[in-house]
């Protein structure tokens, strides 16, 4: 994927938190002769390409995932030209010359450097274009974190030379506007955003910017409505016990670590995950029994995966046709199988309690 770049600003960055002094300098601003000859064309040429082809989810199933689409966000009625941020890609792409580029560079820098988590920086912003596909052009913002104490081999003589700042393509953050979800297809409402660190640098940068939740986010939400449609169902409106219940269920929601709440019946919860499925088929699903961790998708429960009680102990039951082991051999893997009353039956024991087998023993004891 071949991208031509057209203009291009470089500026260094300083900065680091709300309570550090703020700054940034501007180096130089290439046209497109002047960047073919520069030393930046090496370091650059494939990096607008890889932050295109870059993978990128709709509804990543991570709330910390780095890449993200975001959409312009604009009052009903209006056009996206009432969005601010926008407004800042708008004018990177339609200058008409390279001082008219670095103007609108410059602008967008000074509101990068207001954001709360930057760090010391450069800050590259291009204007590209994928002869390919499009006449339209690309706006492109690069941040690369500095690396200080690198050395290199110079000559025979002073062997190596210390640099005092590089600059790395290593876990580099951009914005790419506008997004490209398929080959030659462009949405001029969307961007993509790559920022792989914690410090949300570009979510801070673009306040007029929303994103689609991620998949917890988005099971939760819609959990929380059934939960809610529940509530309103089977308790009066306004009582004492419905207010406790609503209470109890935003806690409950709230919570790192929740516990089984026992509330509703097995069909009602494989119905409520089928509405879930039927939207995304991949929605996954973790528990954790003790210190056992099952990992499956939602569509399992109900199915080859069940949840149940024996005595005052939980069991999850997985069904299926065949196991499959992973590398490095273990004893289990020469297991053969008892038959599930039998299991049964030693989980009862665990606990004191006969099994059926003892039971029927007994019973057919004659009396003494």
């Amino acid at each position: 994927m071949e991208c031509a770049v057209q203009y291009l600003s470089f500026f260094v960055v300083r900065g680091e938190g709300e309570n550090s002094e703020k700054g940034y300098k501007h180096y130089q601003t290439l046209a497109e002769i002047e960047y073919t000859n520069s030393a930046l064309k090496d370091f650059l040429d494939g990096e607008f390409a890889r932050v295109i082809k870059r993978k990128v989810e709709r509804n990543p199933k991570t709330e910390q995932a780095p890449t993200k689409i975001g959409r312009f966000i604009v009052e009903p009625g209006h056009g996206l030209d009432s969005n601010p941020n926008y407004n800042l890609f708008a004018r990177l792409r339609g200058a008409a010359s390279k001082e008219e580029f670095r103007r609108h560079s410059e602008d967008l820098v000074r509101t990068y450097i207001n954001t709360s988590a930057i760090r010391g920086g450069a800050l590259i912003v291009a204007r590209t274009q994928l002869t390919k596909y499009f006449d339209e052009p690309f706006a492109f913002v690069l941040k690369c974190d500095f690396e200080p104490k690198i050395a290199t081999v110079t000559d025979e003589r002073s062997l190596i030379s210390q640099v005092e700042m590089a600059i790395s393509a290593k876990n580099m953050k951009s914005i790419q506007y506008p997004y490209m979800p398929e080959e030659g297809m462009l949405e001029e409402w969307e961007l993509k955003i790559h920022q792989a660190s914690h410090a949300r640098y570009f979510e801070d940068f673009l306040k007029f910017v929303e994103y689609d939740q991620s998949l917890p986010e988005m099971m939760n939400t819609q959990v929380m409505g059934m939960v809610q449609e529940y509530i309103e169902t089977v308790y009066e409106e306004e009582s004492q016990e419905r207010q406790q219940e609503e209470e109890a269920m935003e806690i409950w929601a709230a919570s790192e670590k929740r516990e089984l709440q026992q509330k509703w019946s097995n069909e009602q919860v494989v119905e409520a995950a089928a509405a879930l499925v039927e939207q995304r088929p991949d929605l996954e699903m973790k528990l954790k029994l003790d210190h056992i961790t099952v990992k499956a998708l939602l569509a399992d429960f109900g199915d080859s995966i069940h949840i149940a009680k024996l005595g005052d102990r939980y069991v999850v039951l997985i069904e299926g046709d065949g196991f499959e082991f992973e590398k490095g051999v273990s004893p289990i893997e020469l297991l053969q199988p008892d038959e599930l009353e039998d299991v049964i039956g030693r989980i009862k024991q665990k606990q004191g309690e006969p099994s059926a087998h003892e039971t029927d023993e007994t019973d057919d004891a004659p009396p003494f």
